[in-house]
C-alpha cells in the first residue's frame, strides 16, 4: 500500500465506536483512524430512564475516550462545523481533517423549541442533564396528573416513551402513591411501535392498560403553557409533564448537501454508502426506507449492525476486496416495564412486505438481560 488511508469517523456514539474499533482491529497500521467526538465523556443513553427513577447515578453510566486512544486511535474532541465532500475534508472548531474515507455518525439533535411554549415547564430523559432534572422532579411529586408526550416524528428509541410511562409508574407504585397519580401517554402514532407491526403495538399498548396508564394515539402536541399542555385542540391540565422532544438531523449535517428525507442523509441500505462513494453513514443521522414505506427506527441496535457492516466493508477496498457485506435489518430492543421486569422485541425489519417483528412480555429475565448487555457496552467498547 504506497500511502496510509485515512478514515475519519463523525461522532463518538454507538455507531461512532463500533465503527473507530473495528476499523482499527481490521486494518491496524495501513490505516490512520480517527474519531471526532465534541463531548469529553459518553452517556450510555439507555440507561437515563433508570437514571431518571433513582436506578443509576451519572458516573455508573459515563465513560471518557480513552480506551480508543489506547486502541491507537486518533481522538479529536471539537464539533464538527463542515463537511465538504468535495474536498474530502471536515472542518472542526479546532481546525481541518482530510480523509480519503468518512463516516457519518452524527446521530440526531433534540429541539425543544420547535414546540410552541416555554419548554422549561417540560422534561425529558434524553439526555444527561434533563434526565436528573427529571429524576429530582420526581423525587418531590407527591401525586396528581402525569403526561407523557411525543411531539413528533421520528424520534430516537422508539421504545423511549412507553418505558419512561411503564417506569414512572413503577416508581410512584413503590412510593406508594401511584394510587394519588393519572399517567396518560399521547403520540401522534396509531399505535405504539408502529413500525413493527400491529401485533407489538397491541402488545405494549395491553402492558400500558395493565398498569392503568391512559393510552392516546392519533395525538398530536401544539403547544406548552405552564401547567398544560395543548393536544388535539385541548387544553390538557398536568402536575407532571414529560414532552419526548422534536428531534432534527444535526446542524453541520443539514447544511452538508448529503441529505435526503427530512434533512437525514440517504444512503444505501445494505452498504450504508451515500454520495460520493467514499461516504458512509449509520446511526440516527442516516434515513433508511423500509418496505412497508415507514423508515427504520433510529436506535442504537441498528447503529452498531450497521458500524459493523461498514468497517468491514471499508477495510476491504482499503486491502482491494472488492466484494462487500450487506446490513440485513435485524435488530432487537429490550423494552423496560418497571419493578424489575422488561420485554424484548426482536425481528427482521427488512423484511417484505413489512418488517417481522416477535414481542417477548415483560419479564424478570429479560431485565436482567438488559442489565447484562449495559455492562458489557461500557466494559467491551469503553
Amino acid at each position: 500500500m504506497s500511502e496510509l488511508q485515512r478514515v475519519l469517523v463523525l461522532g463518538g456514539g454507538i455507531g461512532g465506536q463500533v465503527a473507530a474499533t473495528r476499523l482499527k482491529q481490521k486494518l491496524g497500521r495501513d490505516a490512520r483512524v480517527t474519531l471526532v467526538e465534541r463531548s469529553e465523556s459518553f452517556v450510555f443513553a439507555p440507561s437515563l430512564l433508570w437514571l431518571m427513577v433513582g436506578k443509576r447515578k451519572p458516573p455508573t453510566i459515563s465513560r471518557d475516550y480513552s480506551a480508543f486512544s489506547r486502541r491507537g486511535i486518533e481522538v479529536v474532541h471539537a464539533t464538527v462545523t463542515a463537511i465538504d465532500t468535495a474536498a474530502s475534508a471536515v472542518e472542526t472548531e479546532t481546525g481541518r481533517l482530510e480523509y480519503d474515507y468518512l463516516v457519518v455518525a452524527l446521530g440526531a439533535a433534540l429541539d425543544p423549541d420547535r414546540i410552541p411554549g416555554p419548554a422549561e415547564h417540560t422534561h425529558h430523559p434524553y439526555d444527561l442533564a434533563s434526565a436528573e432534572r427529571l429524576r429530582d422532579t420526581l423525587a418531590g411529586f407527591e401525586g396528581g396528573h402525569v403526561t407523557v408526550a411525543i411531539a413528533s416524528l421520528p424520534y430516537k428509541c422508539p421504545a423511549a416513551p412507553y418505558e419512561t410511562a411503564m417506569l414512572i409508574d413503577g416508581y410512584l407504585r413503590e412510593r406508594g402513591i401511584r394510587g394519588k397519580t393519572r399517567i396518560a401517554l399521547y403520540t401522534p402514532e396509531p399505535l405504539p411501535l408502529p413500525v413493527a407491526g400491529p401485533v407489538a403495538g397491541h402488545s405494549v399498548a395491553a402492558e400500558l392498560a395493565r398498569r392503568d396508564i391512559s393510552f392516546h394515539p392519533r395525538s398530536q402536541l401544539e403547544g406548552v403553557e405552564p401547567g398544560a399542555l395543548r393536544i388535539g385542540g385541548e387544553t390538557l391540565a398536568h402536575d407532571l409533564a414529560v414532552v419526548i422532544p422534536p428531534h432534527r438531523p444535526p446542524d453541520v449535517v443539514a447544511r452538508s448537501g448529503l441529505g435526503g428525507p427530512g434533512g437525514w442523509i440517504a444512503v444505501d441500505r445494505s452498504t450504508l454508502r451515500a454520495r460520493p462513494g467514499n461516504v458512509y453513514s449509520i446511526g440516527d443521522n442516516t434515513a433508511i426506507p423500509l418496505e412497508n414505506g415507514m423508515m427504520l427506527p433510529k436506535a442504537g441496535v441498528f447503529a452498531h449492525g450497521e458500524a459493523e457492516v461498514v468497517a468491514e466493508n471499508i477495510a476491504r477496498r482499503i486491502t482491494g476486496d472488492l466484494r462487500e457485506e450487506a446490513f440485513d435489518g435485524h435488530g432487537t430492543c429490550f423494552l423496560e416495564a418497571g419493578r424489575g421486569k422488561a420485554g424484548l422485541a426482536s425481528g427482521n425489519f427488512f423484511a417484505s412486505p413489512a418488517p417481522e417483528v416477535s414481542m417477548h412480555r415483560p419479564g424478570r429475565s429479560w431485565h436482567a438481560a438488559k442489565i447484562a448487555f449495559e455492562q458489557y457496552w461500557l466494559r467491551r467498547w469503553l
